[in-house]
């Protein structure tokens, strides 16, 4: 298997994981212990602890999932990019669209990188 069909695959299967609503349980299996997110250029968040707490918040926040759907995925070696636009309904009974391009970077079967794009 190639380096390119493996990434493919691990971000097929993230992404499948979140639209199941298993973000936290993909998470710890799928985030390397040193990972680094960001969201568009704030400042990176540093390590497996508190990148954890970050989606934790998030997931509270939300009130009813609608809808996760993957709109596109690219793949350059050990890097993916997936399209996806998450919908959801807050606890103030706001619906929230939320569309982004993430690209993670893999290595030995775990994202070390993470950076989100939207607006």
């Amino acid at each position: 298997m190639t380096t390119r069909t493996k990434t493919r695959d691990l971000a097929e299967d993230l992404h499948a994981r979140i639209a199941r609503g298993e973000l936290l349980q993909a998470f710890d299996e799928l985030y390397a212990d040193d990972i680094v997110m960001q969201e568009n250029l704030t400042e990176p968040v540093i390590g497996h602890e508190a990148n954890r707490l970050r989606e934790v918040a998030f997931l509270e926040g939300i009130a009813e999932v609608q809808s996760y759907d993957v709109h596109a995925i690219a793949v350059h070696e050990d890097v993916s990019f997936v399209e996806s636009t998450f919908r959801f309904r807050d606890h103030a009974g706001d619906d929230v669209t939320m569309t982004q391009v993430a690209r993670s970077r893999w290595r030995d079967g775990k994202i070390v990188e993470e950076r989100f794009y939207h607006g």
